[in-house]
């Protein structure tokens, strides 16, 4: 199992990276990111099909872990091209008073669901048999689905609302970032200028969170919180990552090799300078 969902998760990475450097305006980037994880996520639900898992721990893993980490980025980009697509085209005011209903929104989301939402960002586990098995149906699961989910032999009672509250984070420092950019007319993001012209950056979104925590954790922009420092990156670097600062920098943390970006800027310089 594990070897397919790695080599199927490289290949959409791939591909959605080539969709979010693309010169594409962000509702032929949603569009389009919805369609390559719309077939990825309908490949894997064919694998899982007919998988049987070894046992419940590896079902857990899958369900709680796998499939949302899937799942979630197709609910973002389903939920930006909407969003984008319904958004008024004049006006600042109108269009921060509707950026700001689909932010709170999501609050009220997330304040409906704050004790699975609480046990899920703390790690815990002792009620994951009855949140992340199959066959322990919830009627709550399928007043908040949505058609990927209908089959009860790929879904339980939570891998959606995991799939949901990832969204939600990067849907909610989009929506912030937006909202900034009105309050500031396009200009000013926070104590940051945004110059005139904005930078694809063409390497690995991991490589660009790399070199984003080690400028934090050596204070490189002074008193900046970490958040400001990612969103004002995103920005200026025409690219989204992902809003969970804390899974990604635990993603970061359990890697063979800890810093393999840093380290190959660094070769490179010193080849540069003739002492490599």
């Amino acid at each position: 199992m594990i070897k397919y969902i790695t080599n199927l998760k490289k290949e959409v990475d791939a591909r959605i990276e080539q969709i979010e450097s693309s010169e594409d305006n962000i509702l032929k980037r949603s569009l389009a990111g919805s369609q390559v994880l719309g077939e990825a996520f309908n490949r894997l639900k064919t694998f899982i099909l007919i998988y049987t898992f070894k046992n419940e721990e590896e079902e857990i893993l899958f369900f709680k872990d796998i499939k949302p980490k899937f799942c979630y980025r197709l609910i973002y980009y389903r939920k930006i091209f909407n969003i984008e697509m319904n958004r008024p085209l004049a006006g600042f005011d109108a269009q921060k008073e509707y950026l700001n209903r689909e932010l709170n929104a999501i609050n009220d989301y997330t304040t409906k669901r704050l004790d699975f939402v609480r046990y899920y960002r703390s790690g815990s586990t002792h009620m994951d048999s009855l949140y992340f098995l199959r066959g322990r149906v919830d009627t709550e699961q399928y007043l908040e689905t949505f058609y990927y989910e209908l089959d009860p032999k790929f879904s339980t009672n939570c891998d959606f609302k995991v799939a949901k509250i990832m969204a939600n984070d990067m849907l909610s420092a989009y929506l912030m970032q937006e909202i900034e950019l009105l309050n500031d007319n396009g200009i000013k993001f926070g104590t940051f200028k945004f110059p005139a012209t904005k930078k694809t950056w063409m390497g690995s979104k991991t490589e660009l969170q790399e070199q984003i925590y080690s400028w934090d954790s050596a204070g490189s922009f002074g008193d900046v919180p970490l958040t400001q420092l990612y969103d004002y990156i995103q920005n200026v670097f025409n690219i989204q990552l992902d809003g969970n600062l804390s899974r990604a920098f635990g993603d970061l943390k359990i890697r063979n090799v800890p810093t393999p970006f840093l380290d190959k800027l660094k070769n490179a310089l010193l080849k540069r300078m003739g002492r490599k």
